[in-house]
């Protein structure tokens, strides 16, 4: 999905999110969602937005990706702990897709969905490497990202600190 589509999905989105994110250790409240939701009307914008929406037979959300190239003057190199490489930190708009969000709820975790969504958003991708953060306190997530080839670069202040992977 583009931006402009997923903006019509935002409903679906939203479902997903507060669903998946209200359980523990993220706990999301409504207002956690509202205030993630007014930065994803902000991120559908752009022109690199990139989103997929899993559905189950019955047509009823499922699970959620989505993201977008970082831009040049992003600040998201500047939140880590320890400093990386200039050369690491380079970005130009191509360079590095930004996962913003990947998440499934509960009843249908566990069957490849959130693979699946992975795989689509970033299925002909032109960037060289993918960045996302992953919280340390959620096993699962951990282990599937290791397991599609991320690699922990650093980690990330804000509340809790997130290792930052990339792949």
């Amino acid at each position: 999905m583009n931006g402009a589509v997923a903006t019509r999905a935002e409903e679906a989105f939203a479902l997903v999110y507060a669903e998946a994110f209200a359980e523990p250790p993220y706990e999301k409240t409504v207002r956690d969602v509202e205030a993630n939701f007014r930065r994803f009307r902000s991120q559908v914008r752009k022109a690199t937005f990139r989103a997929a929406l899993a559905r189950s037979v019955e047509g009823e959300p499922v699970g959620i990706a989505y993201g977008y190239p970082l831009n040049a003057s992003t600040g998201w190199w500047g939140r880590l702990t320890t400093p990386v490489a200039d050369e690491l930190r380079r970005e130009d708009g191509h360079r590095t897709f930004g996962l913003i969000e990947l998440a499934v709820r509960a009843p249908w975790r566990k069957q490849g969905v959130a693979r699946r969504l992975h795989d689509a958003i970033l299925d002909n991708a032109a960037e060289e490497r993918v960045l996302l953060n992953a919280r340390p306190d959620v096993p699962a997530a951990q282990a599937a990202y290791r397991s599609w080839g991320y690699e922990k670069i650093g980690e990330r202040t804000r509340g809790t600190a997130r290792p930052c992977m990339t792949s």
